[in-house]
């Protein structure tokens, strides 16, 4: 009894940080569905609006790098509750917006917010709960990671069809304050004793080369500046990305360790997940667009389909641990990349006449093969990460899953605008988008050469001591 009672508070702190990064998937994905809506407020083509959705993976990209050092400086719960507080500032200031421009620079405040209360909400999971219950809060914290990006469109859609989709935004202002409530109860302020001074020639490189090279690619192909410029600020962004690598290897404490990836279990699940997570990643955007300009849906009608992922997503949490323990994290990571690199380039054998339970299914089991292939990426990050290196390693890890994320998007929004042109479309149709489903579906399959490498006993240490 003693022990249960136990276990159950240490689950506390990730069902808080879980509350909390499912305001941040929800509100990172509530906009696709008001997309059109937008393009027709902003005078902008709905492709166009892709910008919007990638300037808040701007702010993570150029943000994140630094998470991990301000945990260790000024303590985890400290920077979780300053991060909620960033976050809902730039939710008013997207609930304000009155162009394209302003609502991309309000996108980005709140991308900053994004960047430390995800990647600060792991390190304080890591350091609370005992690696006896780490796969059960990481099922807590994958179900925020499927369910928001199914949750986000069917919210956005309500709000956009019944009322405006300045309201989506408003939302976050209520969760947001009870979340700082309930941080500052029952989380604590850990930190390392001595973090070391910030690699500011790093955050710079880093920071400024993330933020321009997703900038860019965002870019191309929209209304705001040429492809020429697009273009160059994308390879700017690639050069100081370059210059960090060199950078890393001569300081002795680089604000992204890249050392990390000799590690096996962190290698796979960081650069192995990123391929993965840009087929997960794009497929909201996609379906949602598909649904609305190629099918003529409303907005609401396309978030009830797209809402079908997260009844796969939710079934994952008790299926996830005993396929674990089963057959072990390489042959798990495998087949079920596999498995949700199908049930992505899926989504682009629909056409008009598919009867919508056809939809639905593929959508649903499109919810439970990313949500089973994350739970399994998320366990075996730490599983040979000691301690004192945990907010290093999250700070690598993040900066890569979100640049994968947002790559994500921007790759499916170019395949689409090539199709479309292709095409000779003037407007999106349908049968642009199959070409997309395919290629995000495909990065999902591009990930089993890196997991083929863990070694069979990858992750034992921690689903023998799982408990469920």
């Amino acid at each position: 009894m003693v022990s249960s009672s136990v276990g159950q508070k240490s689950l506390i702190a990730p069902m808080i940080v879980a509350c909390a990064m499912f305001m941040e998937s929800v509100d990172e994905n509530v906009i696709l569905t008001a997309l059109p809506t937008m393009a027709r407020d902003f005078g902008h083509d709905v492709v166009t609006l892709k910008v919007a959705v990638t300037s808040y993976a701007v702010g993570l990209g150029a943000f994140i790098p630094a998470c991990g050092w301000l945990a260790d400086r000024f303590g985890a719960r400290t920077v979780f509750r300053s991060a909620i507080g960033i976050f809902v500032v730039g939710s008013l200031l997207c609930a304000a917006a009155n162009s394209l421009i302003t609502f991309a620079l309000a996108r980005f405040v709140q991308g900053v917010g994004g960047a430390m209360m995800v990647p600060v909400g792991r390190i304080i999971i890591f350091r609370v709960v005992q690696r006896a219950d780490i796969i059960r809060a990481m099922n807590y914290l994958t179900i925020p990671a499927i369910v928001g990006p199914a949750a986000g469109p069917l919210l956005g859609g309500l709000i956009t069809t019944y009322s405006h989709w300045r309201l989506v935004f408003l939302v976050n202002v209520p969760i947001s304050i009870l979340g700082i409530c309930l941080t500052n109860r029952h989380i604590a302020n850990t930190c390392e004793p001595h973090p070391g001074r910030l690699d500011w020639t790093g955050f710079f490189l880093s920071g400024a080369g993330a933020a321009l090279l997703l900038l860019g690619l965002s870019l191309i192909g929209c209304e705001i500046v040429s492809n020429r410029d697009a273009f160059c600020m994308g390879v700017m962004g690639a050069v100081l990305l370059a210059g960090y690598v060199v950078h890393e290897r001569r300081v002795p404490l680089p604000l992204l360790d890249l050392h990390f990836f000799h590690i096996p279990t962190f290698r796979a699940s960081v650069l192995g997940g990123s391929l993965f997570r840009i087929g997960l990643g794009a497929l909201p955007f996609l379906l949602s667009l598909m649904l609305q300009e190629g099918y003529g849906m409303s907005a609401f009608e396309s978030g009830l389909v797209t809402c079908a992922s997260a009844f796969g997503a939710v079934f994952t949490r008790t299926v996830a641990p005993r396929m674990l323990r089963r057959y072990g994290f390489r042959s798990v990571l495998v087949a079920n990349a596999a498995l949700s690199g199908v049930s992505v380039a899926a989504h682009g054998l629909f056409f008009p006449c598919t009867p919508t339970w056809i939809i639905w299914v593929v959508v649903l089991l499109g919810g439970f093969f990313p949500a089973l292939q994350l739970t399994t990426l998320n366990s075996l990050t730490y599983a040979e990460i000691a301690s004192r290196d945990v907010g290093r390693a999250t700070s690598l890890g993040s900066a890569v899953h979100r640049m994968s994320l947002s790559l994500s998007v921007t790759i499916g929004g170019i395949i689409l605008q090539i199709s479309r042109a292709a095409n000779g479309h003037a407007s999106l149709m349908w049968s642009d988008f199959w070409p997309a489903f395919l290629l995000v579906g495909l990065c999902s399959l591009a990930s089993i050469p890196i997991t083929l490498r863990l070694p069979r006993q990858a992750g034992e240490e921690i689903t023998r001591a799982g408990r469920i």
